[in-house]
């Protein structure tokens, strides 16, 4: 598919490609079908003339927009692999990365080299970090260089250089893991075809008009389709007025993202999807009500994407226990391992975690019922909470909880004596809803969890982390524990 974008990109070179949004949420445009190829190809001479050949590794620490996805389609064209830096995982761990990684060369635009610098005691209030970046390679500025930026990355003339042809690895996505032990996910290039190619067919994306999002996933299929990608606004209220101008035929953003535009009043259009972090039923409902067509929450690991889907309509209508994550894509098979762990293969599935053997069937750690054709979400082995002997799976339990006037809740263990745990729903409210009111519409399914039942209620914020700011458990078992202390 990214062949193919490449060739696609060379027509109808004045049509747009990628939109921003001004403060008042006009579209704004960033970069033509024309300006994005002559991106890709000039960035693939810079890259060819600075030595780079097909298997070495590039480090990529760049704000999404047309630089960065030129950059990563001018690696692909030249047989790189690509090794994407997040800011917030932290400069030890980010240092361990890059060891594991080994990049012959870190491209990063002026912000990421002064987070790493100068910047970097105000980064660390928004809780971003990176280390030098040239402790362990060498460092090209991409765009703009800032006070202290490393070398640009200049664009040499001549001929452009050979097109690689091939499988091998594509790209490496960091995970989790630790300091000692980063986990880094390895897709090679038929995988990232394929999961492209499975988002295409989920999506079905036309060139009729735009479509809303900030992934490599969305915007590459996005793009052969012929439609222009926007890139959502972070402000919630100026993605509210960014989305009524545009009118998107599909828009993607995570939960967190969502939960936001709604508060802020978004009107929505077209498909909308979300995934990275649990979907539940209610949200879906309420971007319905906003205005979307339909309503998918996608099932998907770095591992696997996507792997899953299930509309709003079918999500709803479920009255089982669990959380309905829908049918398996085409080509992805499901099974359980002898402790009801779920694990997939599929064509998108990743070829290995760096440094470990090829997968046969990726572990997703998720338990899981398979009740043909549909998957249902019990929660993450990891999250299983030990009370009084009972094994209690959260995911089970914490649609029930998403009432009325519920944004998000997290059922979660706080330490008790003897290796036990209590139990503490964490509930976010929605903007305008009361405690009270929560409370009295939580009592049936209360009643209904039985030996699950919460020992204590908390009415708090939940806690994020991550880019896709995804509930942060560990953070709101200590909030839970600070509270009922």
């Amino acid at each position: 598919m990214l062949d193919r974008l490449r060739v696609t990109l060379a027509r109808d070179t004045d049509r747009p490609a990628v939109l921003g949004s001004t403060r008042t949420g006009r579209a704004r445009l960033r970069a033509t079908r024309g300006q994005l190829h002559d991106l890709t190809e000039g960035y693939a001479r810079a890259l060819h003339h600075r030595g780079l050949r097909a298997g070495d590794t590039l480090g990529v620490a760049a704000i999404p927009g047309p630089a960065a996805l030129a950059l990563m389609l001018a690696a692909h064209r030249l047989g790189l692999r690509t090794a994407v830096l997040d800011p917030q995982a932290g400069p030890d761990v980010l240092l361990a990365r890059l060891r594991l990684a080994e990049p012959a060369l870190v491209v990063a635009d002026g912000a990421a080299q002064a987070l790493a610098s100068w910047a970097a005691p105000l980064a660390r209030r928004v809780h971003l970090a990176l280390p030098p970046l040239g402790d362990l390679a060498p460092v090209a500025t991409l765009g703009r260089r800032w006070p202290g930026s490393a070398p640009a990355l200049t664009v040499p003339s001549g001929p452009p250089p050979p097109i690689f042809e091939g499988d091998g690895d594509a790209v490496i996505v960091f995970t989790s893991g630790t300091t000692s032990s980063p986990r880094a996910v390895v897709h090679s290039r038929a995988s990232l075809d394929a999961g492209m190619q499975a988002v295409t067919e989920l999506v079905r994306p036309d060139a009729g008009s735009p479509v809303a999002g900030g992934t490599f996933f969305v915007l590459a299929p996005a793009l052969v389709a012929g439609a222009p990608v926007a890139m959502p606004a972070g402000n919630p209220r100026t993605l509210a007025r960014q989305l009524a101008h545009l009118r998107p035929q599909a828009t993607y953003l995570t939960p967190p993202e969502l939960r936001a535009a709604l508060d802020a009043g978004t009107r929505f259009t077209g498909r909308v999807y979300s995934g990275s972090a649990p979907v539940s039923a209610a949200l879906l409902s309420r971007v319905r009500d906003a205005g979307a067509d339909e309503a998918w929450g996608v099932y998907a690991l770095t591992e696997v994407f996507p792997a899953a889907a299930v509309e709003s309509r079918a999500k709803i209508a479920y009255d089982g226990d669990g959380d309905l994550l829908g049918a398996p894509l085409p080509g992805v098979s499901a099974r359980l391992d002898a402790g009801g762990v779920l694990e997939l293969r599929a064509p998108q599935m990743c070829d290995r975690y760096l440094g470990a053997p090829p997968h046969e069937w990726v572990s997703t750690g998720d338990i899981a019922r398979l009740e043909t054709p549909h998957l249902v979400l019990s929660g993450r082995a990891k999250d299983m909470i030990l009370r009084a002997a009972e094994n209690i799976y959260p995911g089970l339990y914490e649609p029930s909880l998403h009432v009325p006037g519920v944004a998000l809740a997290l059922l979660v263990g706080i330490p008790a004596h003897d290796n036990d745990e209590t139990v503490a729903a964490v509930i976010e409210l929605s903007p305008g809803a009361s405690e009270a009111g929560v409370r009295a519409a939580l009592r049936a399914p209360l009643r209904r969890m039985g030996d699950a039942r919460p020992d204590h209620l908390v009415f708090a914020p939940v806690p994020t982390s991550g880019r896709s700011r995804k509930p942060d458990r560990a953070a709101a078992s200590a909030l839970a524990a600070r509270a009922v202390r």
